[in-house]
């Protein structure tokens, strides 16, 4: 399994010399089978801009899962010439809010006229809109399993995404403190965390906080790195990757976000462009 992180950036992308280092782009982590171009690709932040790099002029032709419907995490999605061409192959998993409304129906709220000039059935290509819940599946020759996780805003879910060689887990948006402080003020360790967690080889998880700004910006929605660090340990991970930065957060303190870990084996802060054999 190849793991690759084209964009790492929350809430909003990050232009500018102070984030070029690690990078502006917003959430998109593409993964392929040893030896192919990518099939998997989670969520469509303007990250997803970058997996023309990968793909060897070829087009797309996989799956594209969406872990929420904030526009940190699809506003890429009009924009990436790998998906977005006549001989692409794309079905998008689109997380259902349980309100009624079919896939394409709940992404056309935030992309059709009058604020967005394309509508989603309008993109070039093979296109499916498929619903995503809580769920085990097998997409794209990758086992996932999808589960519900908090985060402010509508449904949230956290995956798992599995094949005969590794693991990696995708939490981008967690917000474990909106169900108490937890034992070490940091939110709970609850069970569907954990359970997607277990044993797992990489957890890719929301960073956006540090410890001392959860108190006041934590009702934003997200999780504390130091929470991350916590939950790969308790569910026996092997590697965890600091994710989802804050957009005004620069390079110079990204690095000192790194050098708090300095003394925890396999803590990684999530840079663009790097890429994780497994």
């Amino acid at each position: 399994m190849r793991v690759t992180f084209l964009g790492v950036r929350g809430s909003t992308p990050a232009p500018g010399g102070e984030f070029l280092r690690y990078g502006g782009h917003t959430s998109c982590v593409a993964i392929a089978h040893d030896g192919e171009v990518p099939s998997l690709l989670l969520d469509a932040g303007t990250g997803i801009r970058r997996t023309s790099s990968l793909m060897n002029g070829e087009p797309f032709r996989g799956s594209v899962l969406l872990s929420h419907l904030h526009w940190d995490h699809l506003h890429g999605l009009p924009f990436c010439d790998a998906t977005d061409r006549l001989d692409s192959r794309v079905t998008l998993f689109v997380p259902d809010q349980l309100d009624g409304s079919d896939p394409l129906e709940m992404l056309s709220r935030g992309m059709s006229p009058p604020h967005f000039p394309v509508r989603a059935d309008e993109l070039r290509g093979d296109w499916s809109f498929v619903s995503l819940s809580s769920s085990v599946m097998d997409i794209e020759g990758f086992t996932v399993v999808v589960e519900e996780i908090p985060h402010k805003g509508g449904r949230t879910y956290g995956l798992r995404v599995s094949d005969s060689s590794a693991t990696v887990v995708y939490m981008p948006d967690h917000c474990p403190s909106a169900l108490g402080p937890g034992p070490d003020g940091l939110g709970e360790y609850h069970e569907d965390a954990m359970s997607l967690c277990e044993n797992a080889d990489v957890l890719i998880h929301d960073a956006q906080l540090v410890r001392e700004e959860l108190e006041a910006e934590g009702y934003f929605g997200h999780a504390a790195a130091e929470y991350a660090v916590e939950l790969a340990r308790r569910a026996h991970v092997s590697r965890v990757v600091l994710f989802h930065h804050k957009p005004d957060r620069v390079d110079d303190e990204l690095d000192a976000l790194a050098g708090r870990f300095d003394g925890t084996p396999l803590v990684t802060v999530a840079t663009q462009n790097t890429v994780i054999d497994l």
